[in-house]
């Protein structure tokens, strides 16, 4: 009897040792997935010469770092000032219309940054209505007058401003909720006005959680690629884009890339310092909640001012001018061609969702399965490819594969007399994997989310009863994870339909989707024709944005 028990206990822990062996290997893969476009990056700048980096230096670097810092510092202010603004506003004042705005200043995380442009050049451009109707109600010329241009530095700005700020305004929202009463009154006790109390105290206590917001905003923004090429706009973005595709310089691509690459990840090193030490906004009784402050008059007034242009510039506006393009573009959304850039696009968006989701329960079912450094850092370089822009993932996964294509199709010309072509950076599933390393973290944060929630004691009841375990992880772990692996699906799924410089550069050849379609008609300046495709990614990022106000709506 006691020979069978240990023959038995023998073969549970073969099955629990092949279990895990599996486990660390898919992590591990996934790690060496997201790592390898840095490191192949890094190699390619390294061995493309001297000569391209000093000819990059005399002439556009010092153009696309200017540009670029210039862009992160107006897109950093202007984040900070609305979502700080707006987070104060609905969250210690009570004024007409309070509860409707504290989810309606979410609802701009629906709009790319690139569509919004499409629309407000439509509007404000020299042949748009609003420059048509000064010209005829003044009768001045073309030369006599001044106004804004909406194709600078400064229109791609605000442009990034409008879609952005909701990262900080959720954050700092989340951190005055949590502060305690006592150390805002006591500022007010010794005699300090609100502001001033504000201004020395609520907003110290919350900066980690804001400062995370801001430097989320910065990531987006040296990743942005659409916004900044359709407005003539030259940042490293559009300079690897330029550097491969226009001059065909696989080098000065590679060594802008790293240039990106190594701003990117010393952003994301300040931005997880920041999420470290994000916990000192919890001074205090958090039981001791402030009261709201009931706003009356010009300041109620003011404070609804405030709340709404954020939300009009954002999100009503550009979506009755997209609507209004729409009606006159010409463009037939069932037509065969658009239902192929649609299957197109959901085709890719679902099967990255899919395999992300997939990586995402391997690398975060792993780190709880056997904690320690080696799944800390599988997890931790998993997470990297947020901080890398589409771009820069693009060309480091086209460059080794794009090397082993050639390699083989010569090998087997030379072997066999046949041509292989490109086998991998002809096909989607080169893609499929820049888009797994793009958006993996955005997954993993879901899934480890919803698996914080399950208790260590229903695994260690799982095992007790014979369970392996990958068996552990689909009878228990994956129905209790449903909701949340659902959410990183739906997030992946809009990420995607979204992204484009990564699409652009590696999407099979005639393999257009939605997005791509959008930023090839305003590119040719049929602004109207772009509306369609532009409205149908809208509509798709409208239901992430539609969780996040159900969440925000149950923190009331």
């Amino acid at each position: 009897m006691a020979d069978t028990t240990q023959i038995a206990a023998q073969a549970t822990r073969r099955r629990s040792a092949g279990g895990t062996g599996l486990l660390a290997l898919l992590s591990w893969l996934v790690a060496a997935a997201c790592l390898l476009p840095m490191l192949a990056v890094a190699l390619a700048a390294v061995t493309g010469g001297t000569e391209t980096i000093q000819h990059l230096m005399d002439t556009v670097l010092p153009r696309y770092t200017l540009t670029t810092l210039m862009l992160v510092a107006l897109v950093a202010t202007g984040t900070f000032a609305i979502g700080v603004g707006a987070a104060w506003l609905v969250t210690m004042t009570r004024f007409p219309g309070v509860r409707l705005f504290e989810i309606a200043l979410v609802l701009p995380l629906a709009f790319p940054a690139y569509v919004l442009a499409y629309a407000y050049t439509y509007v404000l451009d020299h042949p748009g209505i609003v420059q048509s109707t000064l010209r005829d109600v003044t009768g001045w010329g073309p030369r006599d007058y001044w106004f804004p241009e909406i194709r600078s530095v400064g229109g791609a700005a605000a442009m990034l401003v409008l879609v952005l700020y909701p990262y900080v305004y959720l954050l700092a929202r989340a951190a005055f909720m949590q502060q305690s009463a006592s150390a805002f009154l006591a500022a007010r006790a010794l005699g300090t006005s609100a502001w001033t109390a504000f201004w020395k105290v609520s907003l110290p206590m919350a900066r980690p959680a804001i400062a995370g917001g801001v430097l989320l905003t910065v990531m987006e923004t040296i990743a942005d690629f659409g916004t900044v090429a359709y407005f003539s706009v030259q940042t490293f973005a559009t300079g690897i884009y330029t550097s491969w595709f226009s001059l065909a310089d696989r080098a000065g691509a590679a060594q802008l890339a790293l240039c990106l690459l190594g701003f990117a990840l010393f952003l994301a090193i300040i931005e997880r310092v920041q999420r470290g030490s994000a916990k000192y906004h919890q001074a205090g009784k958090s039981t001791m909640r402030m009261p709201p402050a009931e706003l009356t008059g010009w300041r109620a007034a003011l404070a609804l001012a405030l709340c709404v242009l954020p939300v009009l510039l954002g999100f009503a506006l550009p979506t009755v001018i997209l609507f209004d393009m729409g009606l006159h573009g010409g463009q037939d959304l069932l037509s065969h061609r658009y239902l192929g850039f649609l299957r197109n696009s959901v085709t890719l968006a679902g099967v990255a969702a899919t395999v992300t989701v997939f990586a995402a329960i391997c690398v975060g079912f792993f780190q709880r399965l056997r904690p320690g450094r080696r799944s800390s850092a599988a997890a931790y370089i998993a997470r990297l490819g947020y901080a890398v822009p589409g771009g820069v993932i693009a060309v480091g996964l086209m460059v080794p594969f794009a090397a082993f294509d050639n390699a083989l199709d010569a090998w087997m010309r030379a072997t066999f007399g046949i041509s292989t072509g490109l086998l991998v950076t002809g096909s989607i599933w080169l893609l499929v994997a820049a888009y797994m390393v793009r958006f993996l973290a955005a997954a993993l944060g879901a899934y480890e989310g919803g698996q914080s929630m399950v208790h260590a004691n229903m695994d260690a009841a799982a095992r007790s009863l014979g369970q392996t375990p990958l068996g552990t992880l689909r009878r228990v772990h994956l129905p209790l994870l449903t909701p949340s692996l659902l959410t990183a699906l739906l997030i992946v799924f809009v990420d995607v339909m979204k992204e484009l410089p990564a699409t652009l550069i590696m999407r099979p050849f005639n393999y257009d989707t939605l997005a791509v379609q959008a930023y090839r008609l305003a590119s040719d300046e049929r602004l109207e024709g772009a509306a369609v495709p532009s409205l149908v990614i809208v509509a798709v990022g409208l239901l992430p944005v539609i969780l996040i106000c159900r969440q925000v709506g149950k923190r009331r």
